[in-house]
């Protein structure tokens, strides 16, 4: 069984309860707005890192990571994007199993025609009365699951 740990819109804020989350990890999969370099550093001692660019991560340290990735995890495909609503493929046509974001704050999972979608949420800054959370996918061989926990409400 393969651990993801999954978080989002940092804005360069790492929490240490996210990073007690964090830890365990097989691999981690950042969504953007990441908000500092120091953030990736932290997060890749931990796990394998993969990670995109959000809307706000716009400084030189951020011009090196792309806008999507697409990742596999034993045999599962994994896309990650920032914003869901500039996703450029069509996951079950390209065979992508789970489909990872961010952007809105709001934690979300949802499975819509074979294909999981999830928001970790924001473990950065609060926005509003939106929860700090991050997630977690497992993959068993071919099952795939995930889960947001939220780290204060």
């Amino acid at each position: 069984m393969l651990r993801i740990g999954l978080i989002s819109d940092t804005h360069g804020l790492l929490r240490p309860e996210a990073l007690a989350f964090l830890e365990g990890s097989d691999f981690i999969v950042h969504g953007g707005d990441i908000g500092n370099a120091a953030i990736l550093e932290t997060l890749a001692r931990i796990a394998p890192l993969t990670v995109v660019r959000g809307n706000n991560d716009r400084e030189a340290w951020a011009d090196r990571i792309a806008e999507t990735e697409l990742v596999k995890f034993g045999g599962v495909r994994v896309y990650a994007i920032h914003d869901l609503a500039q996703i450029d493929i069509d996951p079950r046509v390209d065979g992508v199993r789970v489909v990872v974001s961010g952007h809105s704050h709001k934690p979300k999972v949802e499975e819509r025609d074979g294909v999981l979608y999830v928001n970790p949420g924001s473990a950065g800054p609060r926005r509003f009365r939106l929860p700090i959370s991050v997630a977690e996918l497992r993959i068993d061989g071919g099952a795939v699951s995930a889960h947001v926990v939220e780290l204060a409400s």
